[in-house]
């Protein structure tokens, strides 16, 4: 392997895999988490994976397909985030039910899920994006988008962010394209225009970049040509609008902002 890039934090999980423990260390252990009998592990011979774990104080669940776990070097890193996401959820619902227990208020069990499904795959690259939930005993649960490219002749994981140039680059070849897209949107959901006056209003405004979450797809399987910018809830809009997504196809600007080294993976739609 040359080398594995992470888009994701790894230090629990590194420790979890040398078989330390990833829940939070002030935990009581007469209060470790017990996996219930339920809890299920399955990976098929093509590769897939998909993990399932419920006790009294969590719901777990974790999957990637086949396309992802043929890689040895992707699926050690998927299988890395799974243990990690998993330790974090163990500890912080432990430490949520004692707290509920001390203040005198009800437990509301913890989840995770994650979903890892291929975006695309070409001859050279593997696009990925994951339907991700959370809930942490509040009111409603929230949910995202997470994204990752694997490089096949380098081995390496990356944000498809990092297939540009900048940040700046990949905003300025988008021009109006996404705002205009997620305007429509806006405005179809809530039955009326914006307010222009309301300037300065996350609800209104433009989301910038680093608020996207960006998936790269094809429609032919031999290159880029799609773009998907996501805004999760809260980004966009209020949560009971819920997430919005504007496809984008590559045009000659988006492609230009792509790195040189890149862009051989990329073509432009007319």
């Amino acid at each position: 392997m040359k080398r594995l890039l992470s888009l994701f934090p790894l230090v629990a999980a590194v420790a979890a895999c040398n078989g330390e423990n990833a829940a939070d260390p002030q935990v009581n252990p007469t209060e470790a988490v017990t996996p219930a009998p339920a809890a299920t592990t399955a990976a098929s011979s093509s590769g897939a994976r998909s993990v399932a774990e419920e006790t009294d104080d969590f719901l777990f669940e974790f999957s990637y397909p086949a396309e992802a776990g043929r890689i040895v070097e992707l699926a050690t890193l998927l299988d890395i985030q799974l243990e990690q996401r998993r330790g974090e959820l163990a500890g912080e619902s432990v430490a949520a039910r004692r707290a509920a227990r001390e203040d005198g208020f009800p437990y509301n069990k913890h989840s995770y899920t994650a979903e890892w499904k291929v975006v695309s795959e070409l001859p050279g690259w593997l696009s990925l994006s994951a339907d991700i939930a959370m809930y942490s005993g509040g009111a409603h649960g929230n949910y995202t988008v997470e994204s990752l490219v694997w490089d096949k002749q380098a081995e390496e994981a990356m944000d498809p962010k990092r297939l540009f140039t900048s940040a700046a680059a990949l905003e300025e070849a988008l021009g109006d394209r996404f705002c205009e897209g997620l305007d429509r949107e806006r405005e179809k959901r809530r039955g009326a225009p914006l307010d222009e006056e309301e300037a300065g209003n996350s609800f209104v405004d433009c989301p910038k970049i680093g608020e996207l979450e960006v998936l790269v797809g094809s429609s032919n399987r031999r290159a880029f040509d799609r773009l998907t910018l996501y805004a999760g809830p809260y980004v966009a809009g209020p949560y009971a609008e819920g997430a919005y997504e504007v496809n984008l196809p590559v045009d000659a600007r988006i492609l230009a902002a792509v790195k040189p080294e890149y862009r051989a993976a990329f073509s432009a739609r007319n």
